[in-house]
């Protein structure tokens, strides 16, 4: 699909000059009104140019805000989920530790029995 036909009619439609009914044609006027004309209609194609582009580039600064904001959340969920992992490893470490020694302690428990028994 073109823009004209997405954005409607770019250039309000000029009439087409009039050529007088005598001998004498204004060359030179014809020459200059389809000259604005057609300047009209490149400064309408201009303007629609740029107030794309416009509409364009804000899009892409706030994808890249929605980006930039993504990974800052991202960051901060995977910070925390180490944080809780490192405190997991560390639980489980204590709780090791804790049976470990509860066993020593049995272990030596019976130990002295057997020898003092």
């Amino acid at each position: 699909m073109s823009d004209l036909e997405v954005h409607g009619p770019l250039v309000t439609q000029l009439a087409a000059p009039k050529i007088p009914e005598g001998e004498r044609v204004d060359f030179d006027d014809i020459h200059r009104k389809r000259m604005e004309k057609d300047l009209l209609e490149l400064q309408t194609l201009i303007d629609v140019h740029f107030e794309q582009r416009k509409k364009e580039e804000e899009e892409l600064i706030g994808l890249k805000d929605r980006i930039e904001s993504r990974r800052a959340e991202r960051a901060e969920q995977q910070r925390v989920r180490a944080e809780k992992e490192r405190h997991r490893q560390t639980r489980i470490a204590k709780t090791r530790r804790q049976k470990y020694e509860v066993s020593h302690l049995a272990e030596n428990i019976q130990n002295w029995y057997f020898k003092n028994g």
